[in-house]
């Protein structure tokens, strides 16, 4: 097996013609040159786009997307601490096949555990159309969305061995660090937007604070395989040229759990306030009858809506979680903002809080 490489200035071209021929995407053909450039706005892990040049035509991709850690060291450190690094090397091992979402096929997925290092080598999915957190999206947008969150969700209803999956089952562990950490998480969100995320949002994110051990201790029946990080920064739309409509990335906050809070998560961080009020409903229910298309049929919609109200802290936790570790950018501030009003907006119209509390 071709060893681990954890930055992109250490891939070369024998390393990828030896994985290349591994994954059989070349048979005689090797690599004779290759470029990088950075790719996305990641904060959690590093992403480049490599360039390829081959000694001869067997088809092959002249780009490739490569997955690497976090250079900065804070950000690193704390995907290592939640398993961040290891759930998404294991997705594309063990998980994508036996789900029917669109995703990018991957050549190369190694880690290792010990240290944190791991190489991901993917298909490049360009030209496509990259979701953006800050701009929102479109109903039909949304409506891809509903579509392949039912085709993640759907062919793992309620199975019954993914609560038996060893790096699965660290959900618990990291649910506790997550909730000790959430003072000084809600501290550093304080320290970062006070005066400028409105004071009822901010509300909002304070009486999260109060119930968060409370909603990441629920036990959602039913369950299934989550994204947990399904947001538009993680889409890309037409993808392969237009062949595909809509497909998914990074998957390293994968679990198990209700398959709704995907679906309130991205409603809520990736439509306007307004967009979301008047299509919310209709939306619920495509992504209903998608779910039926893949079997779910024990599934109806006052449950989902009941999940649905439930589930829309997420989108509040995320933001104060995600905006207090990682480091600060213009960028960033904006993406975790927009994020903080949808969710929280979300929130107050479904009367979330009293939701959660007649569950508990």
């Amino acid at each position: 097996m071709p060893d681990i490489r954890s930055t992109p200035d250490l891939i070369d071209a024998a390393w990828l013609t030896d994985v290349l021929r591994r994954a059989g995407v070349i048979r005689s053909a090797r690599v004779t040159d290759l470029s990088w450039a950075v790719v996305g706005a990641g904060m959690l892990g590093d992403s480049v786009r490599f360039s390829l040049t081959y000694d001869r035509d067997e088809g092959a991709p002249a780009s490739l997307v490569g997955k690497f850690p976090a250079a900065d060291v804070s950000a690193r450190s704390a995907c290592i601490e939640l398993g961040l690094y290891l759930n998404e090397v294991r997705f594309y091992q063990d998980i994508a096949p036996t789900i029917a979402v669109n995703r990018p096929d991957c050549y190369f997925a190694e880690i290792d555990v010990a240290t944190g290092d791991f190489t991901l080598l993917l298909e490049d999915l360009s030209p496509a159309r990259g979701g953006d957190q800050l701009k929102g999206c479109s109903l039909e947008d949304a409506r891809q969305a509903m579509i392949q969150a039912a085709a993640m969700h759907g062919p793992r209803w309620c199975d019954p061995a993914l609560k038996d999956i060893e790096w699965m089952r660290a959900r618990p562990r990291i649910l506790k660090l997550m909730t000790a950490g959430f003072p000084g998480y809600q501290a550093e969100f304080h320290r970062r937007y006070d005066g400028i995320l409105e004071p009822e949002y901010m509300a909002v994110a304070d009486r999260y604070a109060e119930v968060v051990g409370d909603f990441f201790g629920l036990d959602y029946q039913p369950w299934t395989l989550m994204h947990f990080d399904y947001r538009l920064d993680n889409m890309l739309f037409d993808a392969r040229g237009g062949k595909t409509p809509l497909a998914i990335l990074d998957w390293q906050s994968l679990a198990y759990g209700a398959g709704a809070l995907d679906v309130s998560y991205f409603l809520g961080a990736g439509l306007s306030i307004e967009l979301r009020r008047k299509h919310e409903r209709e939306l619920l229910e495509l992504y209903l009858e998608e779910l039926r298309r893949h079997g779910v049929r024990d599934y109806d919609f006052d449950a989902l809506w009941r999940d649905y109200r439930i589930t829309a802290l997420q989108g509040v936790s995320t933001s104060i979680h995600a905006s207090s570790v990682a480091k600060r950018t213009e960028r960033g501030d904006q993406m975790f903002l927009t994020m903080a009003r949808g969710a929280c907006a979300q929130a107050i119209d479904l009367d979330t809080f009293s939701a959660l509390a007649a569950v508990l």
